[in-house]
C-alpha cells in the first residue's frame, strides 16, 4: 500500500498568523516544529492501520522546505524542495492507493478561514466546469469537537444530489476550486481518493462539500484571516493519529474527486500585469472579465487545447 500525505501549514493546529509560516518572520521556526509533528501524526496513524505502507510526504508550503527532515518519522521519506511535478502532490501517481491532506486552508474568498488563499496573493478564485457526473454530491464540514469520522451522507440530510435528465445540457455549473479542490481534482485524475483532511473549519467544510466520504479533522475554529480557537497541538496529534487510521482503512469506500472533461476554467486574477503574462501562455485568452482569463482542456490532466 503506498501513500502520499500532502502537508501544507496554514490549517496546522497553533498556526493563526504569516508570522509562523513565513521563513523571514521571527515565529516561523516554531511553525515548522508544529508542522512536522502533525506530519509525524499522520504517518503513525497511516502506519498504524499500514504497517508495511510506502508513506510519502509532500511538503506542500511556499518554499517546499519546511518541514525539519532530522525530526520526521524516519519510516517516511520526504519530497522537499522545487521545482518539481505536480507541485504540493509531488509523489503522486497512479500506484498511490490514498491522499492524506494535512494542514491545509480554506480557499481565497471563503471564510471566516485561517490564512485563507488559493496558491498565492494573485489569485481570486478559479471556476471549473466540466461534465456532470451520475450525481454530484455536496456535504457539510463539522466542528473541532465533533467526531473525526466521515460520513456518507443521504438526500434530506443537509446535502443536494443533482443529476442531468435525458436531453438536458450535461454542463455542470462551475464550481470554485481552491488548494483542496484542485488538488483533489488532481488525484482524482489518477484514480487517486483523498481519505483524510485537517485544517480549520472552513477547510473540513470545503472538503466535505467536495468528497462527503473523506474524514475530516478539524484542529482550530477560525476567528478570522489571523485568529482561531485552536485544540492543543498534542490534542490535535492525537486526533489526527486515530483519524489517518481510520480513513487509511476505509479508503475503498472513498471516491476519487473525478471531474470529467471537456473542461472549461477560468480564474479571477489580481493584477494586470499578471493577466498579461497569463495571456502569453497559447489557448489562454482574456474574457469580458476586465480580471478573468479562460482555456478549455480535454480533461484535468491536460493543461489546455489550443
Amino acid at each position: 500500500m503506498k501513500a502520499l500525505i500532502s502537508v501544507d501549514m496554514e490549517g496546522i493546529s497553533g498556526i493563526v498568523h504569516s508570522s509562523e509560516t513565513n521563513p523571514e518572520r521571527y515565529d516561523y521556526q516554531r511553525g515548522r516544529e508544529l508542522m512536522t509533528a502533525e506530519a509525524d501524526a499522520v504517518i503513525a496513524g497511516v502506519l498504524d492501520a499500514e504497517p508495511t505502507a510506502d508513506v510519502l510526504v509532500a511538503d506542500a508550503h511556499g518554499t517546499f522546505r519546511n518541514p525539519l527532515p532530522e525530526q520526521l518519522d524516519r519510516r517516511a521519506r520526504l519530497v522537499r524542495g522545487k521545482p518539481r511535478a505536480l507541485n504540493m502532490l509531488a509523489g503522486l501517481d497512479e500506484e498511490t492507493d490514498a491522499a492524506l491532506f494535512v494542514g491545509y486552508h480554506v480557499r481565497a474568498g471563503e471564510g471566516p478561514g485561517v490564512l485563507a488563499h488559493t496558491m498565492n496573493g494573485e489569485i481570486l478564485d478559479v471556476r471549473v466546469t466540466g461534465r456532470a457526473p451520475d450525481e454530484e454530491v455536496r456535504g457539510t464540514g463539522r466542528g473541532p469537537d465533533e467526531d473525526v469520522r466521515g460520513t456518507a451522507h443521504t438526500p434530506g440530510e443537509g446535502v443536494q444530489v443533482t443529476a442531468p435528465t435525458p436531453g438536458e445540457d450535461s454542463r455542470t455549473t462551475a464550481r470554485s476550486l481552491g488548494e483542496i479542490g484542485l488538488n483533489a481534482a488532481m488525484a482524482g485524475h489518477l484514480g487517486v481518493p483523498v481519505v483524510l483532511l485537517s485544517g480549520d473549519d472552513a477547510a473540513c467544510a470545503e472538503a466535505a462539500a467536495l468528497i462527503p466520504e473523506a474524514v475530516t479533522v478539524p484542529v482550530k475554529e477560525a476567528l478570522g484571516m489571523a485568529a482561531a480557537v485552536t485544540l492543543h497541538p498534542e490534542e490535535a496529534r492525537d486526533r489526527l493519529r486515530r483519524a489517518a487510521a481510520d480513513a487509511v482503512s476505509r479508503r475503498t469506500e472513498i471516491p476519487p474527486l473525478a471531474l470529467t472533461g471537456p473542461l472549461d476554467v477560468e480564474a479571477d486574477l489580481a493584477s494586470p500585469h499578471t493577466i498579461d503574462l497569463a495571456t502569453l501562455v497559447p489557448g489562454v485568452s482574456r474574457t469580458a472579465g476586465a480580471r478573468t482569463v479562460a482555456f478549455t482542456a480535454p480533461d484535468y490532466g491536460t493543461r489546455r487545447t489550443a
